[in-house]
Formats: structure tokens, sequence, C-alpha cells
């Protein structure tokens, strides 16, 4: 059994929390409050300005030059989903100028610090439940879709081919990398893999709740 496959196991119990939670099960019934995908969009834009910075930490990690050319490229396509899609969501939705959550900015800051700090391994297993937990809520949501349009395409992004090959690349890679790797680096993995998976259900929670400081800057 690859080291990918012990972590899903050992995650299972999130992604079903995940799956369950009222915010996706409003976009495959179309009830989503529209306010709340906003946030969720203007959270996701600031998320992945950062994501894209872990992952060029990353790809200058990267045992093999295929490797870092490969993450290299994610971080230049996580820029252009941000530049593109996004800007297109909040063109019918209405542009918002929100600063990051405590959510987002906890998240970010904890994917930043374990690429910067940790070992390669380490932090492949941090970014890995963005790849991973986005292509298989999109795959499972994709039979239904949704009858809003624009749910329907942000679930289509997320469910398609294209995307899957991506995710299905890095997890290769997880499992080649780990299994030159000793027991100690496989804790950490899981250490890092489930701490980030945690982080993906407070990220559509949040937005669910559209989540806001306690405490005001000034």
């Amino acid at each position: 059994m690859g080291i990918t496959s012990q972590l899903w196991a050992a995650s299972s119990g999130t992604y079903d929390r995940i799956r369950s939670h009222p915010f996706l099960q409003g976009l495959t019934s179309g009830d989503l409050d529209r306010e709340a995908f906003r946030y969720y969009i203007a959270q996701d834009s600031h998320y992945l300005r950062e994501y894209a910075r872990a992952l060029n930490v990353l790809a200058a990690k990267a045992p093999t030059p295929a490797d870092t050319g490969m993450f290299g490229e994610h971080a230049t396509n996580a820029n252009a989903v941000e530049q593109a899609l996004h800007a297109g969501f909040l063109t019918e939705l209405g542009g918002v100028d929100q600063p990051p959550s405590p959510t987002t900015t906890a998240y970010t800051t904890f994917l930043l610090a374990t690429v910067h700090n940790g070992s390669f391994a380490e932090g492949l297993a941090a970014v890995l439940p963005c790849y991973w937990i986005y292509a298989r809520v999109g795959a499972d949501l994709l039979t239904a879709s949704s009858p809003d349009p624009l749910y329907a395409r942000w679930i289509a992004t997320y469910g398609g081919d294209d995307f899957k090959k991506i995710v299905d690349d890095v997890l290769a890679l997880t499992d080649r990398h780990a299994a030159t790797l000793g027991p100690a680096d496989h804790e950490a993995m899981h250490r890092a893999y489930l701490t980030a998976a945690r982080y993906e259900w407070m990220f559509w929670d949040a937005a669910h709740r559209r989540e806001t400081w306690p405490i005001p800057l000034t």
C-alpha cells in the first residue's frame, strides 16, 4: 500500500464531513446563498495566491528537474485560475473588497511555514489535500452538477479530466518519493496532510458562515 492510500484512509472521516457540508450540498441543489459563494470565491483568490507561492517553494526543493518543472507549472496554473476563473465569477457576482479571513490566514500561513521549514516530503503532504480533495469533490458532484449555471461551472472545473490528470501526477510523485523515506518522514507527512485536510473543511465552513475577524483592525 502506497502512502497516499494510507493518507486517504486516515482522513476519510474529514472527507465525509466535507462532502456532507451544507456549502457543498447547496452547490448541487442550487440553494447555496450567492453571498456565501461570493465570500468563498473572494477568499479562494487570496488562498490561491499564497498556494502558488507554496508550490514555487516546493518546486525549488523538488528532487528532480521534472518535479521542479511540474510544480512550477502548477504554481503558474494556480495564478491563472485566480486571475481568470475567479475574476469571471466575481464579475457575475459583483466584485468584493474582502480581506483574508482568519481561516484563510491560518491555512496559508500553515502551508508556507511547512514548505519553507519542513522537508520536501512534508511540504508535499501539506499541499496535497488542496489537489486531492478538490478533485474528489469535483468528481463526486459532477454527475448531479447543479441547476445553477454558476455553480455547475465551478463543479465542472474541478470534476473534469484535466484536473484529475494533474492530481494523479502529484499522487504518483507522492507515493514514489515516500517509498524512499523512513518512518519519521512518513509520520511528518501524515501530520501535515491531516492538518491541511482539516483546514479544507474549515475553509468551506468559513465561507458558509461568512466568517469575520472577531476584533477589528482599528
